[in-house]
């Protein structure tokens, strides 16, 4: 898998660093949160969270170098509730959802269609999985191009800006698995 000068592949215990890196530099850059041990676990353990398990995966996006400069994720666990809405975590249980995660991309590479390839990838390995019945994944439409970027991809099910209070502000999308067969 080639984008440009970029080869997409899934990450090997090599690759743990330099992924981790990507994930802590978008967090604290780009999110503006930092480090919350309850929401970026998997950032600190990926090989844990997306190389050991068999439903779960990490792929990287290296450059002509073989630097990784960007990083994507599925595992098979739906959003919780709390402190997800109750009806999403309702509709995207653990075990037959694939939730997409930690799709990041250095800023120096971004607008090269990584992000698109990672997630056709990543909807390629939910489809072969053979067990996922939907794709689901959040964001943060505070991140610049997020929002954009998701909706572009994906259908908005849920928009907690717009609950009384605003919820988190976190935006819930459903991804459909047959956008890889066409592109």
């Amino acid at each position: 898998m080639r984008t440009n000068d970029y080869t997409l592949r899934p990450a090997t215990l090599a690759d743990v660093d330099a992924a981790r890196a990507v994930m802590l530099d978008t967090v604290y850059r780009d999110f503006g949160t930092g480090y919350v041990p309850r929401w970026h676990g998997d950032v600190i353990d990926p090989a844990g969270a997306y190389l050991a398990p068999a439903r779960h995966t990490l792929l990287v996006a290296v450059d002509a170098d073989g630097e990784v400069v960007a990083t994507g994720a599925l595992d098979s666990r739906g959003p919780a509730h709390p402190p997800n809405p109750a009806h999403v975590a309702e509709r995207y249980p653990s075990g037959v959802t694939a939730q997409l995660r930690r799709v990041y991309v250095r800023p120096e590479h971004r607008r090269r269609g990584l992000a698109r390839r990672l997630v056709d990838e990543l909807l390629a390995f939910a489809a072969a999985d053979g067990g996922y019945r939907a794709v689901y994944l959040h964001t943060d439409p505070a991140v610049t191009g997020a929002e954009p970027f998701w909706r572009s991809l994906a259908k908005v099910v849920h928009d907690e800006r717009e609950d009384a209070g605003g919820g988190q502000g976190i935006v819930h999308f459903d991804v459909p698995m047959e956008r890889r067969a066409a592109r």
